[in-house]
Formats: C-alpha cells, sequence, structure tokens
C-alpha cells in the first residue's frame, strides 16, 4: 500500500470513520477533511520523536531513501500495533505525529456524530457573495449554484478566497442559521447576516444535522460535509469578540453537486439517502 492508502486503514482502524480513497498530494488534510463529518480532526503533535501519549497516535516515519509511511502507535512508552508498523519504524526515523481528536467536546463522535434528526423544513432568509477574499459581502435575490464550483460569482467559485485551494471539500458553498446569528449577538457579538460572511442564511432549519446529508436548495442538490466553524481570520476582517461568541454557531460547509439557481425564499428539502 502507498502512503495514503494506508493512511486510510489506519484512521478507519483507530476512528472507525471510512475516509474512502485519499489524494496522495494532500492525504494527510483530506483525511483530516473528512474526519470533520465526524466531529474529528487531525492534531499535529510538535515533538513527534519525545511524543508520550496512553492511547493511538499516528506516526509519520520516514525510511532512508526518504519516503514517508504512517504507522499506527499506542501507549506510553509508544510502540507500533502490527508487525507492518514494527519494520517500518525499525528501517526509519519518526519526522512527524498526528493524533484524531475530537472537535466539538460537548458532541460524541464518529459516523453520525451530528445526528440524523434534521427536519428537512426551512428556507432561504439571505443569499451573500464576495468577489475576492476580504471584500464585503453582497446581498442577492438569487444566484446560481454551479456544481463542484461555488456560488456565482463568490471568492471560491473564482479561486480567490482566503482559503481556496483546488480539491478541497466544502469550500463550495456555506451557510448559517438567521437563528444562530441571534445566538451570537446575543452574547455581544457585532455580526449580521452579511458580516457572518457565510454565502447563505437559513430559516428554520437546524444546520448540524444535514452533514454527510444529500439537500437540495431551489434547484440546486448539495451534500453538507463538515461546519464552517468561525477563526482568526473572520475576526480580523469584521470586529472583536466576533471569534469567541461564534463557536459552534459557524454554520456548515457544503458541496454543490448539481447546478441550480438559489433565490431567497427558497425551501431547503432533506434529500433520501
Amino acid at each position: 500500500m502507498d502512503f495514503a492508502e494506508r493512511l486510510a486503514v489506519i484512521v478507519e482502524s483507530i476512528a472507525g470513520v471510512p475516509l474512502g480513497s485519499l489524494d496522495r498530494k494532500r492525504s494527510v488534510t483530506q483525511a483530516g477533511e473528512r474526519l470533520a463529518a465526524a466531529n474529528l480532526g487531525l492534531l499535529s503533535v510538535a515533538n513527534p520523536t519525545a511524543f508520550a501519549w496512553p492511547g493511538h497516535w499516528i506516526a509519520i516515519v520516514e525510511a532512508p531513501d526518504g519516503s514517508l509511511a504512517p504507522v499506527a502507535m499506542f501507549g506510553v512508552p509508544s510502540g507500533p500495533l502490527d508487525d507492518a508498523g514494527a519494520a517500518v519504524l525499525a528501517a526509519g526515523r519518526i519526522v512527524e505525529g498526528l493524533v484524531i481528536a475530537p472537535l466539538d467536546l460537548d458532541r460524541s463522535h464518529g459516523i453520525g456524530a451530528y445526528g440524523r434528526g434534521a427536519s428537512g423544513h426551512g428556507s432561504v432568509a439571505a443569499i451573500f457573495t464576495a468577489a475576492a477574499a476580504g471584500a464585503a459581502c453582497q446581498p442577492h435575490e438569487a444566484r446560481q449554484a454551479l456544481a463542484g464550483i461555488g456560488l456565482e460569482g463568490d471568492r471560491y467559485a473564482l479561486g480567490h478566497g482566503t482559503f481556496s485551494k483546488p480539491g478541497r471539500n466544502g469550500q463550495a458553498l456555506t451557510l448559517i442559521a438567521e437563528e444562530a446569528i441571534s445566538l451570537a449577538q446575543a452574547k455581544g457579538a457585532e455580526v449580521d447576516a452579511a458580516t457572518a460572511r457565510r454565502n447563505v442564511v437559513t430559516r428554520g432549519i437546524e444546520l448540524e444535522p444535514l452533514i454527510g446529508r444529500r439537500f437540495a436548495i431551489g434547484k440546486a442538490t448539495l451534500c453538507a460535509t463538515r461546519l464552517a466553524e468561525p477563526c482568526a481570520h473572520l475576526e480580523r476582517v469584521t470586529r472583536p469578540g466576533v471569534l469567541r461568541a461564534m463557536v459552534h454557531l459557524g454554520g456548515i460547509r457544503a458541496d454543490i453537486l448539481s447546478d441550480g439557481e438559489i433565490r431567497v425564499g427558497d425551501a431547503i428539502r432533506l434529500l433520501p439517502g
């Protein structure tokens, strides 16, 4: 097995989350993105050669020829969990370490971490795009959702977003609940539908249970992939206090599966399967 294949096997053995096929060039990043749908992420270890952890972790081992291989580790002091990993470790040196950790400590983790209780009923309250990274978000009555690309005219559809990266999942379209914005405001955040910097503001539907599910808005079909948590960049382009107030209220990220126009007032419908 190559690096990406072995990494997927190790992650599934530790977390019980199947990752499917990973891109060889960005397998670690992609693994983290896919784990996010199970309320998990990959945490990099600062000093992997001296790391002590009474649980599972992943050592990245460099062979004498410069090739890399992931090895499942466990315990204090740590050791490889299988003979193949032991052989890899004996012939090389640990250059990186990764720990699978929960993103939200108040939730369970694993497949179905965000529940399957979505009501399937809601609507679009507002639509926004920004033409470039850091540019102000502009409202629209309607916008075309482009499969595998993003919302027409938005910085991520154009590849100009702050975090734009080819092949990255969950960057095509972001959604945030109008109710979540109200909760953030109640915590003192000076944020509104535009400054939240999400593409679609929803009304009347809990968004987190959509993660891992297909849903439709207007004629567009989407799949929610992970949370759209706030970050320091959002606070830099808005106001101090926004990051703290919006933790776990930032909405979700979705991939666009089929083209279709999205309009203010459109119903949001959970799809079967």
